[in-house]
């Protein structure tokens, strides 16, 4: 299996179209956001993960996210992934990011023991 994308987000919607076909909505694409007040404070930004398995691919594996602050781990999830062959599917992630201060985190994105994805987010001062 292999990660196609991974985008931390606001929303996501399928639905179906001719062929049968599916589309995947997403919304609320970010890589920053502002402090919902002063630090420290904690956030919930989901993790939205698309995964594509190969028609000869075994179909099951795990999906693990660690989210890092330089070489310090904050949070990890791990769980199950189940992908027909020859299909895709997703994951959404959601973990509690602990921000002493304003700043950036990478998710760590992997499936089993392959490539690492990294993705960005970065916390900034509240408005106003």
């Amino acid at each position: 299996m292999e990660i196609l994308a991974a985008l931390f987000i606001d929303g996501i919607e399928l639905r179906q179209v001719e062929g049968p076909s599916t589309r995947i909505d997403l919304s609320g694409i970010q890589f920053s956001a502002a402090a919902p007040g002063p630090v420290p404070v904690t956030v919930e930004p989901h993790l939205c993960v698309i995964v594509h398995c190969p028609p000869d691919g075994k179909g099951s594996g795990a999906l693990e996210v660690v989210y890092m602050r330089g070489e310090e781990q904050i949070a990890r999830n791990v769980q199950p992934l189940q992908v027909e062959p020859g299909k895709f599917n997703y994951r959404l992630v959601r973990a509690e990011l602990g921000f002493d201060d304003y700043g950036t985190i990478e998710a760590h994105c992997r499936v089993d023991l392959g490539p690492v994805t990294v993705v960005p987010y970065t916390l900034l001062p509240p408005v106003g």
